[in-house]
């Protein structure tokens, strides 16, 4: 006999459903992915930490869950909201299916929603706490909802961020080569040497900028995000990476005075959080959008050549741009609603982005700017 759920929202709203993965109560502000595919790749993207995620491609499960596509060492989601779950997985990859990986984590899951509808609510209402649950009542999973924190003055970073350095060694993956059978070996693509050193702040790093990071050149050793500015400079790194992660870039001020330091001296490229935490650091501020950016599909113009990139997308806060001080240029924005997604200083080597060039899920149009960062490195060494 299927389990009940509900998915309560602090306005009072609730959705019964069906549960599948974990069972009991969890909390979180809700809020929705438009991505088709890569439901793997969202559940461990640190920069979910404290959420529940809707998904509103209809049916999620279908090619099931295995462990090379993980974008982190574990979940990080609170809860994950579906309309239709794929039972069973059918894909030559798969090692278990979404339901019993999120048991395994110990992750609530809800079937059965409406996720239409609840998209069109959280677009016209804005990001909100919201509780899952499968032992209380729909009065008493509102209420929890209104009792939990809000996402404004969090910090998800020292939740997230590595406990100790580590140099990243994994290798390339190349997948779909024309000599490629099903059942084979999985190939993987030949690394270059590495020609620069980076340091990348882990504030809650996706995998797949570690592997682009080495593909374009780099050796990448990964530092906690409570790492001094003395520690970093002590490693004599050729650039600095500031990753994306989850949380209000704002409460993140342990970390402002550092990157305000580290980018006077070090060639910096920075993406999603590690953007906002940039204009921070540059003096600017950032606010919370109504429902985020979050999906592979968000259109971004480049303002200096014209051209429209078709990007992936995870965050709930944005850069003002009219905190900026005038030796920051915007170069790029979102064609949705003009929001800042990228930055670089005029006198610095330093850039950033809103998006994921990384992808992981996603299109790969902004896969270059990783082969930028080390162009960035080489000009400011001549």
């Amino acid at each position: 006999m299927p389990t009940t759920a509900i998915l309560a929202l602090e306005d009072g709203r609730c959705f019964p459903g069906i549960s599948y993965g974990a069972s009991g109560t969890t909390t979180g502000e809700i809020c929705f992915n438009t991505s088709m595919t890569g439901y793997q790749e969202v559940i461990t993207d640190p920069s979910y930490r404290g959420q529940i995620v809707a998904m509103t491609y209809p049916m999620i499960g279908n090619y099931g869950v295995n462990p090379e596509d993980n974008e982190s060492s574990e979940p990080h989601i609170r809860a994950f909201v579906i309309e239709e779950l794929c039972e069973v997985p059918s894909n030559y990859r798969s090692t278990e299916s979404l339901a019993s990986y999120l048991e395994r984590y110990n992750i609530l899951g809800i079937q059965g929603i409406d996720t239409r509808a609840l998209t069109k609510h959280l677009r016209s209402r804005g990001a909100m706490r919201a509780c899952v649950t499968t032992e209380l009542s729909e009065e008493e999973a509102v209420e929890a909802a209104k009792n939990s924190a809000h996402m404004e003055g969090s910090d998800f970073v020292k939740e997230v961020t590595t406990k100790e350095s580590y140099i990243w060694s994994e290798e390339s993956r190349k997948w779909g080569l024309a000599n490629h059978s099903i059942g084979e070996s999985e190939t993987y693509k030949e690394l270059p040497d590495a020609k620069y050193k980076v340091v990348a702040i882990d504030l809650g790093l996706k995998y797949n900028q570690l592997r682009m990071l080495r593909q374009a050149g780099f050796e990448v050793e990964v530092v906690p995000a409570t790492t001094s500015a003395a520690e970093i400079l002590a490693k004599n790194p050729d650039g600095l990476f500031l990753t994306n992660g989850p949380g209000d870039p704002a409460a993140l001020t342990y970390i402002h005075a550092v990157i305000e330091e580290l980018i006077q001296k070090i060639p910096t490229f920075g993406i999603c959080l590690g953007n906002q935490l940039l204009a921070h650091a540059y003096g600017g501020k950032t606010f919370k959008l109504k429902f985020g950016h979050r999906g592979g599909n968000q259109p971004v113009k480049d303002l200096r050549s014209g051209k429209i990139s078709i990007t992936s997308q995870n965050h709930g806060f944005a850069v003002d741009p009219d905190s900026l001080p005038d030796d920051i240029e915007v170069t790029h924005i979102n064609l949705n609603d003009n929001t800042v997604e990228g930055m670089r200083h005029k006198t610095l080597p330093v850039f950033s982005v809103q998006y994921h060039p990384e992808a992981a899920p996603g299109p790969n149009d902004a896969a270059h700017f990783f082969e930028d960062f080390a162009e960035m490195i080489e000009s400011s060494k001549s």
